[in-house]
């Protein structure tokens, strides 16, 4: 069910997929939305309650000028867990939504109990990830014609290179755009506002974060080349191993796909069985 709510002065949108377990809240990537775990979420269904977010200026949650801090953020998510009176949670996100959940298990780690990271490194952080992800920027602050050349475009993307395309990817892209009356779509998520949410990744010192995370963690990694044969992986083996072992109590589980793709089909189904049995639902 999507909802709405005030947060840290903000209107959040969020989809609130009930169930008897726990709670599990979902952060999504840099530019992406709620619907990014839409073929995660069914996989779990009665295991759990899940929460599953459009972070501040991405989705159908406001997009205030400035506030794009992890600080900011994380007061976004602890602000709507104090308004559906919601006391700890299991906190996980994809990617720039993985970085989130390490932060506030730093500084609220009361509201943590656990954390499911998917595809996050430390040493992610930085120059070379923003020329990686530059393909998925590159669609923002651009008018297509149609929702139909929007998808094709897509469609095209480096990330998806061989890939067996999965109409389940289409919700998220569905709620990634503003569709005008014309028929024209443009990307709701706003360039300047994700660059900020980027240099508040780059600006953070996650070695130190990380040394205050003392609750168990789920790290799921996709080593699936982010492009044609030979790209690199968004998150390398290297980098993976590296933050599994700065965390005291870290299980490592390799999912396949690349960090886009790990998200549908063979790599869905590997994510919500890891989340089941970390959580024990």
């Amino acid at each position: 069910m999507a909802s709405y709510i005030a947060s840290n002065g903000i209107n959040l949108h969020y989809l609130d997929h009930p169930g008897a377990g726990p709670t599990l809240v979902l952060a999504p990537g840099l530019t992406a939305n709620a619907h990014a775990f839409d073929a995660i979420v069914p996989q779990l269904a009665g295991h759990m309650r899940v929460l599953a977010l459009d972070l501040r200026g991405r989705g159908q949650s406001a997009a205030p000028p400035s506030g794009y801090t992890m600080a900011d953020h994380a007061a976004d998510v602890l602000g709507l867990l104090d308004t559906l009176g919601i006391e700890q949670v299991v906190m996980g996100g994809h990617s720039f939504g993985g970085f989130l959940s390490l932060y506030l298990a730093a500084h609220a780690p009361e509201r943590v109990a656990r954390l499911v990271v998917i595809d996050a490194a430390v040493s992610v952080a930085g120059p070379r990830t923003r020329e990686l992800i530059q393909p998925a920027l590159d669609r923002l602050g651009q008018t297509y014609a149609s929702f139909a050349d929007y998808l094709a475009l897509l469609k095209a993307a480096p990330y998806y290179h061989n890939w067996p395309w999965d109409p389940a990817v289409e919700s998220y892209y569905q709620a990634d755009v503003h569709v005008a009356a014309d028929g024209s779509v443009r990307a709701r998520s706003q360039p300047a506002h994700i660059a900020a949410a980027m240099d508040g990744v780059i600006a953070e010192p996650w070695r130190e974060h990380l040394a205050r995370v003392t609750q168990p963690v789920l790290l799921l990694h996709a080593l699936g080349a982010y492009g044609p044969p030979g790209a690199p992986p968004i998150v390398s083996a290297e980098q993976a191993a590296e933050t599994v072992e700065l965390l005291p109590d870290c299980r490592y589980v390799l999912v396949p796909g690349n960090h886009q793709t790990m998200l549908y089909g063979a790599g869905a189904t590997a994510i919500a069985a890891a989340i089941s049995a970390f959580v024990g639902a």
